[in-house]
C-alpha cells in the first residue's frame, strides 16, 4: 500500500495516482452549452403573490449597445479620482530585474580569468530568472515519478509510528461519530419537522421541462438579451427557479459552481420590470453580494441581459465615488445592485434614497452573507425594505439552516436544491500533492515548480492571507513568470484592473485570497491551485468552483499538509462524479526550486522595501494634498453634514470582535 493510501485512509478506492503529468495533459476547454437534465414538477395552484405591485402595462422600448464584460467605465471613474499615482509593484520588480541583469553583466566581464567552479556558480544564479530550464525531467514534469527513496526513508520509523497511531485515532473518531449519530437522531429529526414546516412543500413548484427560453414565454427583449450573451438553453437551476421567481415566491437556491445562479435570478426580475408602473419611478429590485467585484460582475451581466429594454441599473460598492453614486440613486433606478456597506451608508446619508419601495431582494453567496459578519448590516437592511418583499436566496452551497434564514423573514421559501450541498462540479479532476510535516517549508518551492514546469497559463492560485499574496507577486515577477495579485489591501482600481488583465490573458497567473473565490466567473480558468487548504469544506469547494464551469472540463491542485487529513477525506467522499488524483513532485525538482528561492531571498527584501518608501511617500503626499483642502476649501467641508451609521463606535468595535473572533475560529482544530 502506497504512503498516500495510508494518508487518506479508508476512503482510497477513489483515488488514482497521477502517472502522465505533461504539459500537454491540460484539460481541453470545450465551448459547448448543456440543455437541463432535471425535469421540475408541475404547479397545480399556480398562485400568484399577491403582495407585488408590478402592473400590466406592456413591455420595455429596445436601446441598442452591447454591454461587454468589462470593468472599462468604472476604472476610468476610479483614474479620474486618483489624486496621487499609486505604487505599482511591476514597475518596481522590473527596475530589480534590470539591475540585476546590469550587475552580471559586470560580473561577466571580470570572470573572464576566474575559475569554473565560480562560472557554474554564475550559471544557477542566472537560471534564477530564466523563463526556459533545461534539466527537465524527460516525460514533462516528474510525471510517474515516486520521490526520492532519501526522502521517504528519512524518519520512517517515526512515520510508521505515526501512522499506526493515526490510524488507531481515526477508528476511534469513527467510533465516535458513530454513537454520536445514534445520540443526535432524535434533534435531527426534530430539524427535519422544522423545515418541512418552514419550507413551502414540493409539489408547490412547476413541472416542466424547457428545452430552450422560448419555451418558457419570456418577452421578446428578454429573449434577445439571452441570445446576445449566448445562452441557448435553461440549465437546471434556471429551468426551476425562473417560473417559480415569477409567481413571486421566496426561493432558497442552491447549485453548484459554474451552473447560472445569476441568470436564474436576474431573468425573472427583468421579465416582471418590463410590466412595471412607469408613472413614477422608483427602486424597486435590491441584489446584494459579498465583495465588491461579485458585484460589479452581476451588474455588468443584468445590464448585458436588459440591453434591449428602458430598465435602468445602479453599481453601489465601497471604492468608488459616492457622490456618482449619489446622482444615479437620484434617479431612482429600477435595480441596485450592492454590497451591504455602501448601501447602508446611502439609505442613511444620501437624500431622496430609501428602499420603501423595494419589491424584490436577491442575496447572491447567501450563505457567506448570512454569516456573523454581515448579521448586523443584514439586519439593518432588512428593516429598511418593506415586509411584503420578494425574498431569493442564492449560493454553491446554500445554507437550509432554519434560525439563520428566519432573520431574511422568508415567508414560505420554496427550495430549490439542484445539487447535492458539498459537491464539486462533474468535469472538475481534483488532484492532491502530499506536504510532510516536516516539510512545510517546501510549499512555495512546490508551488513555483507547479507553475514553471506544468501549468503555464490561465491559473488561479489561492493563499490563506493578503501578505502571503503579495510576497508571492514577488518571487512569481523576479522568476520570470508574469501574474496578478488580488486582494484586499489593494485599491479598488488595482483589483479590477488585476481581473482585467487576467480575462485577457495578459498575466498568466492570479494569485488571490478568498475575496476571489465566490461568483467569479472568468472563462477558460484551467486549473485552480491551493497553496493551503482553507479551513472550511465550503469554501473549498467555492475555490476549486472558478474552473470546470457551465459543463466545461477544470484541474483542481492542492497542497494537503497532515493537518488537513479531515478535510482530504471530505474531499473525497463528496468526489462520486469526479476524479480524484494523487500528484507527486520530485524530490530534485523541489530542492531545485528550494535553492532559487533562497537564492533570490535578498531580492525580495529590496524589492518590498522600496515598496514601502515608495507607499511612505504616496501617503505624505495625499495627507499635504488633504491639507491643502481644508485650507482652500474649509468652509464647503465644514458646511456638509456629517455622514452618520447605524452603530456607534462602541457597536460598531463590538460587531468587528465579533466577526474577527468568528473567523479565528476556523483556524482552531
Amino acid at each position: 500500500m502506497s504512503d498516500f493510501d495510508d494518508f487518506i485512509g479508508t476512503i482510497d478506492d477513489n483515488v488514482q495516482i497521477v502517472e502522465e503529468l505533461s504539459e500537454e495533459e491540460a484539460p481541453v476547454v470545450k465551448n459547448k452549452n448543456k440543455k437541463a437534465k432535471k425535469a421540475v414538477k408541475k404547479n397545480t395552484n399556480g398562485d400568484m403573490d399577491n403582495s407585488f405591485s408590478f402592473s400590466i402595462e406592456g413591455g420595455g422600448a429596445m436601446k441598442g449597445g452591447n454591454m461587454d464584460w468589462d470593468f472599462t467605465t468604472t476604472r476610468e471613474i476610479l483614474k479620474a479620482q486618483t489624486l496621487v499615482p499609486r505604487t505599482n509593484i511591476d514597475d518596481i520588480i522590473a527596475k530589480k530585474l534590470k539591475e540585476e541583469r546590469n550587475l552580471k553583466k559586470g560580473k561577466k566581464r571580470k570572470a573572464v580569468e576566474e575559475t569554473e567552479e565560480a562560472d557554474v556558480d554564475k550559471e544557477n544564479a542566472g537560471d534564477l530568472i530564466s523563463d526556459n530550464d533545461e534539466d527537465v525531467a524527460a516525460d514533462g514534469f516528474g510525471g510517474g515519478v515516486i520521490e526520492d527513496d532519501d526522502d521517504e526513508s528519512e524518519g520512517e520509523s517515526d512515520s510508521d509510528k505515526s501512522s499506526s497511531e493515526s490510524e488507531d485515532e481515526e477508528d476511534n473518531v469513527q467510533q465516535h461519530d458513530m454513537d454520536s449519530d445514534e445520540d443526535e437522531e432524535e434533534k435531527n429529526e426534530f430539524e427535519i419537522e422544522r423545515k418541512k414546516a418552514y419550507f413551502a412543500p414540493e409539489t408547490d413548484q412547476p413541472a416542466m421541462t424547457y428545452e430552450s427560453f422560448a419555451a418558457m414565454n419570456l418577452s421578446r427583449p428578454i429573449q434577445k438579451g439571452l441570445a446576445q450573451v449566448g445562452f441557448v438553453a435553461p440549465t437546471a437551476i434556471q429551468c426551476k427557479t425562473i417560473p417559480v421567481a415569477l409567481l413571486g415566491k421566496d426561493i432558497c437556491g442552491g447549485a453548484v459552481t459554474g451552473s447560472g445562479k445569476t441568470a436564474a435570478f436576474v431573468v425573472p426580475i427583468l421579465e416582471r420590470l418590463l410590466y412595471r408602473p412607469r408613472q413614477n419611478a422608483s427602486t424597486r429590485v435590491l441584489i446584494l453580494c459579498p465583495t465588491r467585484e461579485l458585484a460589479v460582475q452581476v451588474h455588468s451581466v443584468a445590464v448585458k441581459l436588459a440591453s434591449f429594454t428602458d430598465i435602468q441599473f445602479c453599481l453601489c460598492v465601497g471604492g468608488l465615488s459616492v457622490k456618482s453614486q449619489e446622482m444615479e440613486l437620484k434617479q431612482k433606478p429600477d435595480v441596485v445592485v450592492a454590497t451591504p456597506g455602501r448601501l447602508i451608508d446611502h439609505v442613511r446619508n444620501s437624500p431622496s434614497f430609501n428602499l420603501e419601495s423595494c419589491e424584490i431582494l436577491v442575496m447572491d453567496e447567501a450563505d457567506r452573507m448570512l454569516e456573523d459578519g454581515f448579521a448586523d448590516e443584514l439586519g439593518e437592511i432588512v428593516k429598511s425594505c418593506p415586509k411584503s418583499r420578494q425574498t431569493m436566496l442564492f449560493s454553491a452551497t446554500m445554507t437550509d439552516n432554519v434560525d439563520q434564514l428566519i432573520r431574511m423573514s422568508l415567508q414560505r421559501p420554496v427550495r430549490l436544491m439542484i445539487d447535492p450541498s458539498n459537491q464539486a462540479a462533474s468535469k472538475l479532476i481534483q488532484e492532491f500533492v502530499r506536504i510532510r510535516a516536516h516539510k512545510e517549508g517546501d510549499r512555495p518551492a512546490v508551488l513555483l515548480a507547479l507553475c514553471k514546469k506544468t501549468f503555464k497559463r490561465k491559473c488561479i492560485v489561492f493563499f490563506r492571507s493578503k501578505a502571503a499574496a503579495h510576497q508571492m507577486k514577488i518571487v512569481f515577477g523576479l522568476c520570470g513568470l508574469s501574474s496578478a495579485e488580488l486582494h484586499g489591501n489593494l485599491s479598488q482600481e488595482q483589483r479590477l484592473e488585476a481581473l482585467e488583465k487576467f480575462r485577457d490573458g495578459e498575466v498568466d497567473y492570479l494569485l488571490a485570497t478568498d475575496l476571489a473565490s465566490r461568483g467569479l466567473d472568468i472563462k477558460g480558468i484551467e486549473v485552480v491551485i491551493n497553496f493551503n487548504m482553507p479551513q472550511q469544506f465550503s469554501q473549498y469547494l467555492h475555490r476549486v468552483g472558478r474552473t470546470a464551469r457551465a459543463g466545461r472540463n477544470g484541474r483542481s491542485v492542492t497542497l494537503i499538509g497532515e493537518a488537513d487529513r479531515k478535510l482530504l477525506k471530505m474531499a473525497v467522499k463528496s468526489s462520486t462524479k469526479t476524479q480524484v488524483k494523487h500528484r507527486v513532485v520530485p524530490a530534485e525538482l523541489i530542492v531545485k526550486y528550494k535553492t532559487k528561492l533562497e537564492a533570490i531571498t535578498e531580492q525580495v527584501k529590496d524589492v518590498m522595501k522600496q515598496e514601502k518608501e515608495d507607499k511612505a511617500i504616496r501617503q505624505a503626499e495625499m495627507e499635504l494634498k488633504k491639507s491643502e483642502n481644508m485650507l482652500n476649501h474649509a468652509n464647503e467641508i465644514y458646511s456638509r453634514p456629517a455622514r452618520t451609521w447605524f452603530q456607534n463606535d462602541k457597536d460598531k468595535k463590538k460587531s468587528k470582535d465579533v466577526g474577527k473572533t468568528a473567523y479565528k475560529a476556523m483556524f482552531k482544530r
